[in-house]
């Protein structure tokens, strides 16, 4: 479909450990199409040391060097595979992308996966959950929902709502490669594994979750109170976000100067889809001092420059609450049992940051923290989407002062990369 892969999405590995690869995307353009190429970057445990992207409104261009994490390995094909599933089709020559819409030619978008129910009963011990959570990664299962519970005498239900990017679950031999991973790596502890289609009743359950309380909401989504904390542990002159209409006669200029961390350009590239702008050339670099420089020559969705104040604001501030804090932490009392919260945006399409799941799971079974309880929801707050994922500790934890700042220090810097 289109032209061949090689033409769409090119990776050259790095020629010396520490070097970059190098990721090559030419394909038709279409809206957002930067941040989903990061995000999958990003679902790939990949940082995007410097970056190269521009358009002309019907093609585009970018370039992503990359590097993997220390002791993570790549699976460059898989990486390829599911960039190019990414990139829009290309038209036959003497078309374009727009002669295929207005036929009804192009790429509709693709059903929802169908979504399998995963119940494992295990026996509890430390650091459980998170291996689950890695196999489940590791098979390119996406967990959309999950309610683990523990009961008296130690042990676990375990049920993930999970979709297979690979769309085989449905057979008996991905179903039989699950068991096998989960099987290897829980051994003993693993009692029952079983994986079914989820049913109505199953997802009507699946969209009921807790409600937040006013004092959890206020701590959490208040912008001014986001943004004092931040600013108290990061600093306020780390971030820089300017907008300039001077230099082009066409675009108007985004300058961001910030630290680096994981996700960042992730985050700039959804902000700025879901703020509805578009970017016509961008270039990013992360120097080795830690800090990152960003220029974005971008449009409206009308093809017109970013000329209202009140619009150029908004956008400023969105993105500098974005870069101080994209996820949202916080340690609550719940009657007598200590939750841990974690709030990740949703973009306007639906899909949430990666990984969200797996980076709290493994800084809490380094901490040393059993799970008592853990559950993901969604919840719209002041007309933005949030998937809220819930931890208990149980009532036997009365955690000191330090201890508390501990656990949310050690799940924020996982989360960004500081660890």
């Amino acid at each position: 479909m289109g032209v061949p892969s090689d033409e769409v999405v090119q990776i050259r590995l790095a020629d010396a450990d520490g070097d970059p690869a190098v990721v090559t995307v030419s394909c038709p353009d279409k809206t957002g199409l930067g941040c989903d190429l990061c995000r999958v970057v990003l679902l790939f445990g990949l940082s995007v040391v410097k970056g190269d992207m521009s358009t002309d409104g019907r093609w585009c261009y970018i370039v992503l060097w990359v590097l993997p994490r220390p002791g993570r390995p790549v699976p460059w094909d898989l990486l390829k595979d599911r960039l190019l599933q990414r990139c829009p089709v290309a038209a036959p020559f003497g078309f374009d992308t727009a002669d295929l819409a207005a036929a009804g030619l192009q790429d509709a978008a693709p059903p929802a996966p169908q979504l399998f129910l995963l119940k494992l009963y295990c026996f509890d011990r430390m650091g459980l959950l998170h291996d689950v959570t890695r196999v489940l990664c590791e098979l390119e299962f996406t967990i959309r929902r999950v309610k683990v519970s523990t009961t008296p005498d130690g042990s676990v239900l375990d049920l993930f709502f999970i979709t297979d990017a690979r769309e085989l679950l449905h057979t008996k031999s991905r179903r039989e490669e699950a068991y096998g991973k989960l099987e290897n790596v829980l051994g003993d502890s693993l009692a029952s594994r079983e994986i079914d289609p989820a049913t109505e009743d199953m997802l009507s359950c699946l969209q009921a979750c807790a409600s937040l309380t006013p004092a959890v909401m206020e701590r959490m989504f208040n912008t001014d109170i986001i943004e004092e904390q931040s600013i108290s542990t990061i600093g306020d002159d780390t971030i820089s976000v300017t907008t300039d209409n001077s230099l082009s006669s066409v675009h108007t200029l985004i300058q961001i100067q910030c630290g680096d961390r994981k996700g960042l350009l992730y985050d700039i590239m959804r902000t700025v889809k879901d703020c509805n702008i578009q970017i016509s050339y961008g270039r990013f670099y992360a120097s080795q001092n830690g800090r990152c420089d960003v220029d974005l020559f971008v449009v409206q969705s009308d093809g017109k420059k970013l000329l209202d104040q009140q619009r150029q604001g908004s956008l400023s501030c969105r993105l500098r609450l974005e870069l101080l804090r994209p996820l949202r932490v916080a340690l609550v009392n719940r009657g007598p049992d200590t939750e841990l919260l974690v709030a990740n945006p949703v973009e306007a399409s639906g899909k949430g940051r990666p990984l969200v799941f797996y980076d709290i799971t493994l800084a809490l079974k380094n901490l040393q923290k059993r799970i008592f309880l853990a559950e993901i929801g969604r919840h719209v707050v002041e007309e933005r989407e949030w998937e809220v994922y819930r931890v208990h500790f149980g009532e036997e934890h009365d955690l000191s002062s330090s201890l508390r700042s501990k656990i949310v220090d050690g799940v924020t810097s996982m989360l960004m990369g500081w660890d």
